[in-house]
């Protein structure tokens, strides 16, 4: 029994060694917009797409953030109403500012389409007849503020990086305990999964994107064969994002500073539904990946910090030793992130609770879907 408790143990810092030295150096959290350094010659036409379903309680403050954006060329912000109950176009409408804002209603949804998609779709074809000359999109969330220079720091790194893609993971609410127990950690884990430094490799075969802020150059999403070659994706940012590089596409990902999340996660419940609406699909619905994905949390996120506190029952001091290693190299890996949160440093020793927690909301994903209640979100369910 201590042989093995030493060898998996073993294993189990190597597995950390290995993410920290070989894997695209995910943890460090440091891609990011830089700082305004050139002026362009000239601006190009943006047109700005927001989808909004139910979104009465944050759309105002999302909109003003984007009709106020210091971009000195020209842009416009297309609100597309999904089919909402609460009243969310009436207020946009009342929304006041430098930019010009058009509220229209979406039709029905589309048989194959997922809400979200559909509604970019009317935007994007709504601005091209009212701005036929745009060359880029601005796809945004309705519950993301804003900063002013948002959109000029990002058409610029477009323009003189010769991006395709350029997208920006907007900072989560993170105030309250599960959220600083769960939210620094889904960001951990993206980054992992979707290593930024990897995707912004161009070489790289890594592709991912954070739906929240996107800007696309219009000439190659209509390339790729536009927003309906993806159509039915429930991870569509990251499905967009690999089908740009996969046709010779430039894509850039960083984490945003000014950019907010606005809208809080009241407790355990919130987050588990968020990340138990995609987590299966992130695994193609395939059931040897959850056993391999729940075995590898277990290895990487538990088993460590397990050995260590139960020390008294096993008496296995190499084994031990080796298990509060692999703790701290997590943690240390886990620093980055949770500075990036502003949260205490103590809490990058949660991990493995974080860990564990996201397991079990696989878990459920999966068997969400085995009881054919499929990926759902604002109302509606997707079982295709």
């Amino acid at each position: 029994m201590p042989e093995i408790l030493l060898v998996l143990s073993v294993g189990c810092c190597l597995s950390w060694f290995y993410l920290l030295l070989f894997h695209q150096n995910f943890w460090r959290a440091d891609q990011r917009l830089e700082p305004e350094a050139q002026n362009l010659d000239t601006w190009p036409e943006v047109a700005v797409i927001v989808p909004a379903r139910d979104e009465a309680d944050v759309i105002k403050k999302t909109l003003s953030s984007l009709t106020d954006q210091d971009y000195p060329g020209s842009f416009s912000i297309f609100l597309v109403d999904d089919n909402s109950s609460d009243g969310t176009g009436d207020l946009a409408r009342q929304v006041r500012g430098l930019a010009p804002l058009h509220v229209i209603p979406a039709p029905p949804l589309i048989n194959g389409w997922t809400g979200k998609l559909a509604a970019l779709q009317h935007g994007i074809l709504e601005a091209s007849k009212k701005m036929p000359d745009h060359q880029y999109l601005f796809l945004t969330d309705a519950d993301i503020e804003h900063p002013s220079t948002e959109l000029r720091q990002l058409v610029r790194k477009s323009k003189t990086e010769n991006l395709d893609l350029a997208s920006l993971m907007a900072r989560l609410h993170c105030s309250s305990k599960w959220e600083r127990l769960l939210v620094p950690a889904f960001v951990f884990f993206f980054q992992k999964l979707y290593p930024f430094p990897g995707i912004n490799n161009h070489q790289s075969h890594y592709a991912g994107a954070a739906g929240g802020v996107m800007l696309l150059r219009r000439k190659h999403l209509e390339l790729v064969g536009g927003l309906e070659a993806i159509k039915d994706t429930v991870i569509d940012d990251c499905a967009l994002a690999s089908l740009i590089k996969k046709n010779h596409g430039r894509i850039w990902l960083g984490l945003a500073d000014d950019t907010y999340s606005i809208r809080p996660y009241h407790g355990l419940a919130n987050i588990w539904n968020m990340v138990v609406r995609t987590a299966f699909t992130e695994l193609n619905y395939r059931y040897l990946r959850l056993l391999g994905a729940v075995f590898g949390m277990v290895f990487i996120y538990l088993f460590g910090p397990l050995l260590f506190l139960l020390y008294p029952s096993h008496g296995c001091v190499g084994a031990t030793l080796l298990a509060l290693l692999s703790w701290l190299l997590m943690s240390f890996a886990y620093f980055p992130t949770i500075i990036y949160h502003r949260v205490p440093v103590i809490w990058a020793l949660t991990l493995p609770l974080a860990g564990l927690l996201y397991t079990c909301m696989t878990l459920d994903s999966a068997l969400r879907h085995l009881r054919k209640k499929g990926s759902g979100w604002k109302g509606r369910t997707y079982s295709f």
